[in-house]
């Protein structure tokens, strides 16, 4: 059984849209926290949204503050990440993570994590 499962990575021109989804598993969507986390080429893997499960909590880094959302399907147990006005620093693969114990900006409190979507931007 694969607990996360991301789609909706692609190559889009600066100034574009994507949206990522991740399908997790029944146990693993009520994880306390769910993130999306990127890693650039050259650059350690940094998170991007995080939404916690009770309240429905959003966070964002501040660099895609007013460009992305995070969201959440209950019903079809799968996790969101719009992507609007997208920038080439924004390339690179997108992973969808759960954590069993906190909302989190560190990657090492996530204990599931998907296999990554490459989301490129040109200019």
């Amino acid at each position: 059984q694969v607990d996360l499962e991301e789609s909706g990575g692609g190559l889009v021109q600066a100034g574009g849209s994507l949206r990522l989804s991740c399908v997790a598993s029944p146990n693993t969507f009520s994880s306390p926290a769910m993130a999306w986390f990127r890693q650039g080429p050259g650059k350690e893997r940094e998170y991007v949204a995080i939404i916690s499960w009770i309240g429905g909590i959003t966070y964002y880094r501040d660099s895609v503050k007013g460009r992305f959302t995070i969201s959440r399907d209950n019903a079809k147990k799968t996790l969101y990440l719009q992507m609007n006005r997208l920038k080439p620093d924004d390339t690179a693969v997108y992973y969808c993570a759960a954590s069993s114990r906190r909302t989190s900006y560190r990657s090492s409190d996530y204990d599931y994590w998907g296999q990554g979507t490459q989301v490129a931007v040109t200019s």
